[in-house]
């Protein structure tokens, strides 16, 4: 049984094929004579010819050559680098299509990892602004450029510095995608208020940035940074914008400290886009490629921009976190909060607070509020972010869960047990032993928000596997086009185990 399918496909054997569903991380499902077969930039209802790449024991892997009868929920994509940039797999499909897709890898996640069944999954809220709604762009530098095929004809005069500034396409990091288009940054301040996805003829006021910083990176011949060498200057290009203010910041990662230089991108900057309130350098002498560092030198401006979400505000430097999509932001915090019930009597612990926005958020309906987060830098923000709005019933606290929750801890002996989590991880989810201390604490309620319901899924059948019955789930859309979704999750301590 093994080797049947070996007679059957084989890696660059072109077969026609329809699809028949989506699957996780953007791929589609096709059967060819009973075998699954994962396609690469199908849409459900598309026949297509597809090239093999790859054959597993159980499944193979293909790359669309042409569609013969398109999908009706398959549109045009807007963007020209679409199919090569890797940030928006989905720009190909209605996006009705897109939410009901998401609706169902929930689905899929809790039924066949976490074992569920009759699962109450509250419809999907989809994004008002499925373009142009991301407050951060982080573009890549590199002296190699990912060359298209055929090349895209766009005249950027004659240079001889290799300086390319955009995207890494996906699974290559040797090289960036020359980015001349992109429809997910913030459009210019004024236009927000009617964002829509028949908006086409807008330019982000990001792309402004990026054309500016490469033309002056290629006219003073700045060198890239490269890991082999661990020498260059230029690293990363990063942009923030807030959406309730007309605020932006523009942090250059660099891989030296050339204050000169700075002083004279500050200027070009100030000249041509005078929206920009706040220049900052981040200089990351270290190998990783990563755009953080130990030093940031501010050229004008606070070196921070401020958002607001909920009525509250919020300081954003160039190395916080904070939710991407400004307008879901709130949507998903506003779910959290539903879910929470809180009267104003209850405590609650915040558990991977980060900057402490979904703490912030829902302070005011709570006694007290315990932030707990691993990293200085975001406890710092959170505290910070507590004074900026005058709230006095969040306490926010640095370590690791794994250490923080044991029943031992002495900041546990000095506040009341709490009556419901807030749990929002990193995509990896939670640690096992974290589960365990949950479930030693035994919180009547719990909210677990996820950017990733696998990893959910997972954790939730421990939990209700041992004390509590899953309620509700509620996914919400916070980044469009792309195959990524957030999930809340509700979960009630039950009686009966």
């Amino acid at each position: 049984m093994g080797n049947v399918h070996d007679s059957l496909l084989r890696r660059g054997d072109e077969i026609e094929l329809r699809i028949d569903d989506a699957a996780f991380e953007g791929k589609t499902v096709a059967r060819h004579a009973g075998f699954v077969v994962f396609v690469e930039g199908g849409v459900p209802g598309d026949v297509v010819l597809a090239r093999v790449v790859k054959t597993k024991k159980n499944f193979a892997e293909a790359r669309i050559v042409r569609v013969f009868s398109p999908s009706k929920e398959r549109v045009e994509p807007r963007c020209i680098h679409f199919g090569v940039c890797g940030g928006c797999k989905w720009q190909h499909v209605d996006y009705a299509a897109q939410l009901r897709f998401k609706e169902q890898h929930v689905v899929d996640a809790f039924e066949r990892i976490g074992g569920f069944s009759s699962l109450q999954l509250l419809p999907i809220i989809g994004s008002d602004a499925p373009y142009y709604y991301r407050n951060k762009m982080e573009f890549s530098f590199s002296d190699r450029q990912w060359l298209t095929t055929p090349p895209l004809q766009i005249d950027e005069g004659e240079s001889e510095t290799k300086v390319f500034l955009g995207l890494h396409v996906p699974q290559r990091y040797d090289k960036v995608l020359d980015l001349h288009e992109c429809h997910l940054p913030l459009l210019p301040y004024g236009r927000e208020s009617h964002l829509s996805m028949d908006q086409s003829h807008a330019t982000p006021l990001a792309l402004h940035v990026l054309k500016l910083t490469r033309e002056f990176a290629r006219d003073q011949k700045l060198d890239v940074y490269r890991s082999e060498s661990h020498a260059g200057y230029l690293r990363f290009l990063v942009i923030r914008q807030s959406v309730k203010r007309a605020e932006v910041m523009v942090n250059l990662v660099t891989f030296e400290d050339r204050p000169d230089t700075m002083r004279a991108y500050t200027n070009a900057l100030l000249t041509k886009i005078p929206q920009i309130t706040t220049v900052v350098n981040t200089i990351n002498n270290k190998r990783a490629q990563i755009a953080y560092g130990d030093v940031e030198r501010v050229y004008t401006g606070e070196g921070v921009i401020y958002e607001e979400v909920g009525g509250l505000t919020f300081r954003i430097s160039a190395s916080s976190f904070f939710q991407t999509n400004t307008l879901q932001a709130e949507r998903l915090y506003g779910v959290a909060k539903d879910f929470a019930e809180l009267k104003g009597s209850e405590v609650v612990w915040d558990l991977y607070s980060g900057t402490g926005s979904l703490a912030l958020f829902i302070a005011n309906a709570a006694q007290q509020v315990v932030g707990i987060e691993s990293v200085e830098s975001a406890v710092l923000d959170a505290k910070r972010n507590a004074e900026l709005n005058r709230i006095e019933n969040c306490t926010f606290i640095l370590g690791d869960l794994k250490d923080r929750l044991t029943n031992d801890t002495d900041w546990m002996k000095s506040h009341p047990p709490p009556d419901t989590f807030l749990i929002d991880p990193p995509r990896s989810g939670m640690h096992p032993k974290v589960v365990q201390e949950i479930l030693d604490l035994a919180p009547p309620r719990i909210v677990y928000v996820s950017c990733n319901p696998a990893t959910q899924a997972r954790d939730v059948k421990l939990l209700c596997d041992a004390k509590y019955e899953l309620v509700k789930l509620q996914p919400v859309d916070m980044f469009p086009h792309t195959y990524h979704v957030e999930n809340v999750a509700l979960l009630q301590r039950t009686l009966t185990k």
